[in-house]
């Protein structure tokens, strides 16, 4: 049987790689900065955290912990925040080190020369200059390629979140498998069956299924905020100075409410706080719990993020859950990786 060794650079909690490995794959090294994901990424995957700065990383030191295998594949995802539309285009400019990564992740890919890549990203990034240089490489090296915007919801992800997949080859024609035939997935699917808490509680059971505290005003807001409504539901007293405002009353995709029966809005670094988006529960008056965050991201029920759930900082672990690929995303590239192998290999 034919051996595959995977790396996961910008591995974060290991979303990606549980995917890969949920789709048969084994993954021997995630390659991150952030030393805080380290024993989630460890505990969870049994591959080994290789805490580094890509850009000040070596090929040869990547190239180190893909073992022997008939088939190499490195798979990464940039952090995205230069491209997002969440970004404000000052904030990032053309020498930010960010704009970077993506052309570190193309001088590995260069140097080792996988059998097959896998690049998941915003969909912004396409037309950039980093991406454009990215294709071009792996023109010259002989690649097959396809790349996409795919729907998460469609990959049976309980999120209205959109990503772009890049699959390379050197085996053969590749791309993302088609979507699941099966229905598409709630947020009752998700967390439905989590216990009740309050805002600022934690649930007895599971340390993870915790909310933040919120203010007694936020507390009246969320009273009357309405499952897929805006703050324009509140009493005009409950009503924000900014949102009174002509730009104001336009951005309404805040303090709003999730629906039972609807994927959720996408899932960011800041889906704890209540005010950050359309992240309060749909009955319950308190933002989502870190638990739900990490359930809509479609991490298994048990995945651990500190010893014992054991969390130091809400807003770092939220951080560490937005940013990740979703599990069955990652699973879906996973799956479709497995696919060129046995199609071409």
């Amino acid at each position: 049987m034919k051996s595959v060794s995977v790396v996961d650079l910008f591995c974060g909690v290991g979303g990606l790689t549980k995917g890969l490995i949920e789709s048969g794959l084994h993954v021997d090294a995630g390659f991150d900065l952030d030393s805080e994901c380290k024993f989630a990424y460890e505990h969870n995957n049994g591959a080994t955290f290789v805490e580094c700065d890509i850009a000040q990383t070596s090929s040869k030191d990547v190239e180190h912990h893909l073992h022997d295998s008939d088939y190499r594949v490195i798979v990464g995802c940039a952090p995205c925040q230069p491209f997002s539309n969440c970004t404000p285009r000052n904030k990032f400019g053309i020498k930010n080190v960010k704009w970077n990564l993506l052309y570190h992740f193309c001088r590995i890919v260069r140097d080792i020369s996988p059998e097959i890549i896998s690049m998941e990203n915003v969909p912004q990034v396409v037309g950039t200059e980093p991406f454009n240089n990215f294709l071009q490489m792996l023109d010259n090296l002989g690649y097959t390629y396809t790349y996409e915007v795919v729907r998460c919801e469609d990959y049976n992800i309980p999120q209205k979140r959109r990503r772009l997949v890049l699959l390379a080859s050197k085996l053969g024609t590749i791309s993302i498998q088609p979507e699941s035939k099966n229905s598409i997935q709630s947020v009752y699917d998700a967390i439905g069956d989590l216990p009740p808490i309050g805002d600022g509680e934690v649930d007895s059971e599971d340390p993870l299924h915790r909310s933040q505290k919120l203010s007694e005003l936020n507390k009246q807001r969320i009273m009357h905020s309405v499952p897929g409504g805006t703050w324009k539901d509140w009493p005009d007293n409950l009503i924000l100075d900014c949102h009174r405002k002509n730009k104001g009353k336009s951005y309404s995709s805040v303090y709003g409410r999730m629906k039972w029966n609807e994927p959720s809005p996408t899932i960011t670094t800041e889906f704890y706080n209540y005010g950050s988006g359309r992240f309060g529960h749909p009955d319950q008056n308190r933002a989502l719990s870190l638990r739900e965050g990490a359930l809509i991201q479609t991490f298994p029920k048990d995945y651990e993020f500190a010893p014992n759930n054991d969390i130091k900082s809400m807003s770092k672990t939220a951080t560490h859950i937005g940013n990740a690929v979703p599990v069955l995303l990652g699973k879906a590239i996973g799956d479709s990786i497995q696919n060129n192998i046995i199609n071409y290999g």
